[in-house]
């Protein structure tokens, strides 16, 4: 078994602190973006163009405060 010097300890620890926290972060945005996935499969074809519809009549209907109809 070899000792190693107490500087070189905390460098390893910290090394795989970094490590750890590395593949968490890794792991959480896979859970949020495979969330966001099945939300969005979830909707049928005719839904979401009925939505995407909507969006578009609301932008369009929006007009600058410095213009009048």
């Amino acid at each position: 078994m070899r000792v190693y010097p107490r500087r070189m300890r905390r460098r390893v620890r910290w090394w795989k602190v970094l490590g750890l926290a590395g593949l968490a972060g890794v792991a959480a945005s896979g859970v949020v973006i495979a969330r966001a996935e099945r939300r969005r499969r979830a909707y049928s074809p005719e839904e979401i163009r009925d939505r995407l519809r909507n969006r578009h009549a609301e932008a369009n209907s929006f007009s600058p405060a410095g213009e009048q109809d």
